[in-house]
């Protein structure tokens, strides 16, 4: 689950998926486009159901993502795990499809590579060799955030401590996991603002929402009691 900087790749074909590193979005892969927006939210969907069925602090495995395979898009400014992240020979790659990403873990198989990070939470495919029964669970959002939610569940009571299970998460040798569980506790605080800041938005617009409606409700009142009125003022008109 070891995360060095990430490059996106561009695939416009299996030749072109091992060959070819960009910096920017992918031609096959456009910021605008349907399937890049629907994917940069599906890590962040995905983990945060995997938060609140297991109960785990608010926003802590949305930041360990982050800090696991997280990308920035400058068109729309914003951060997000990118589901279909492969880590190997030190670097991180971002594939266009779930399809690419198996291509290329399958590539770096056949090559003899076994030190491979993948998926939302980067898993590690050498020390966790039963965490996934193929390469498309693996790459599944919902079976890979769930194995990385079990395995910090497990950290966290061992250690007794979340930053801890933040830390040996990454890697137990010190070195490496000071900076990283740092760079988690950052995301985590971030995480947990913006998550507060939605449920106060939420609550805020429930309350106009319910005063609204109230006023709707007091209009169609005073309304009816005028009708009334009108019709009662007729019907004494009528009788004189």
């Amino acid at each position: 689950m070891r995360m060095q900087s990430l490059t996106l790749f561009f695939a416009a074909g299996l030749s072109a998926v091992f060959a070819v590193g960009l910096s920017g979005p992918a031609r096959s892969m456009s910021a605008n486009s349907a399937n890049y927006l629907a994917d940069s939210t599906v890590c962040r969907q995905t983990v945060r159901r995997t938060e609140q069925t297991l109960k785990l602090p608010i926003g802590i495995l949305q930041a360990i993502s982050l800090a696991e395979s997280g990308r920035w898009d400058k068109s729309s400014r914003s951060h997000f795990a990118w589901p279909w992240t492969v880590t190997a020979r030190g670097k991180g790659l971002f594939y266009p499809s779930k399809a690419s990403a198996i291509a290329a873990v399958r590539k770096l198989q056949a090559d003899g590579v076994e030190n491979i990070d993948v998926g939302c939470m980067q898993v590690n495919l050498k020390y966790h060799p039963k965490a996934f029964a193929n390469l498309e669970e693996a790459f599944d959002p919902a079976i890979n955030a769930r194995y990385a939610a079990d395995l910090f569940t497990k950290l966290r009571v061992t250690n007794r401590s979340i930053n801890r299970a933040v830390a040996h998460y990454h890697s137990t040798t010190r070195e490496r996991n000071i900076p990283y569980t740092r760079k988690v506790m950052r995301l985590w605080n971030q995480e947990r603002r913006r998550h507060f800041a939605e449920v106060r938005q939420q609550k805020l617009s429930a309350w106009h929402a319910e005063r609204q409606r109230r006023e709707r409700t007091r209009q169609e009142k005073a309304s009816g009691r005028r009708a009334e009125n009108d019709e009662t003022a007729a019907q004494t008109e009528q009788t004189r």
